[in-house]
């Protein structure tokens, strides 16, 4: 009788990486909360795998520092850190406002078609009742945005930003501004680029990314306030 061929590295890999983008989905669409301790034995049930990739890949996010490891306890997704959600705006901020001039300096024709794509599918999300799709389509927009400056160093800092804020933190507890805002700044910041003003779009950006910053510490320290009256 032959014998199978043993599971090559590649296969590995491949379960691992489907086990990674799982959970992350799984993140991004609030199933895992923060701090929840992580069931490798659920996550394989519900990926339709074994454990291993599973926590090869809790592995990987703990690298990215999106669950954090306890010894002899196990994976949990990290707790609310408010100073941390801070940080991220002020970065975001930062490094968003700093790709602006580039971003006129080198925009053409076909670039503002590609930003204007970017903007209607946010515009169009905006109008769903699926969270997830909102904050992918409102990551979408600002990361199109970030690579008409072509810096891909600044690109890749601003995903993991991004990273943070919608897996670490769950789209359920951030997104807390109201659509409207976000769809009058994005249209505001798109008309500023495609004019060529530079001052306008700085105005826009910085106010469009404050705004959203503030609401957001409003609902997490909310909710850290209703979990430690009530001792969780």
């Amino acid at each position: 009788m032959a014998q199978r061929p043993a599971k090559t590295t590649a296969d590995a890999m491949g379960h691992t990486r489907k086990a990674y983008l799982g959970i992350r989905n799984m993140m991004l669409h609030n199933e895992l909360a923060p701090g929840q301790k992580i069931a490798y034995r659920d996550l394989a049930e519900r990926l339709g795998m074994s454990q291993t990739p599973i926590i090869q890949a809790l592995k990987w996010l703990e690298f990215q520092q999106l669950v954090r490891h306890e010894a002899n306890r196990g994976y949990f997704t990290a707790p609310i850190d408010i100073k941390e959600v801070e940080e991220i705006y002020e970065m975001r901020e930062t490094l968003e406002l700093s790709q602006l001039p580039s971003i006129i300096r080198r925009i053409d024709n076909k670039g503002i078609k590609v930003l204007r794509s970017a903007l209607d599918a946010h515009l169009k999300a905006s109008r769903e009742i699926y969270l997830a799709e909102r904050l992918k389509r409102d990551m979408a927009f600002h990361l199109t945005l970030a690579q008409l400056s072509g810096n891909k160093v600044h690109c890749r800092i601003l995903g993991d930003l991004f990273d943070l804020l919608y897996l670490k933190y769950s789209g359920n507890v951030l997104f807390s501004t109201s659509m409207e805002s976000a769809d009058a700044d994005h249209q505001a910041l798109f008309d500023s680029i495609a004019n060529g003003d530079l001052k306008t779009a700085r105005r826009i950006l910085s106010r469009h990314i404050r705004r959203v910053r503030d609401h957001v510490l409003k609902g997490l320290r909310q909710i850290t306030n209703a979990r430690n009256q009530a001792g969780i």
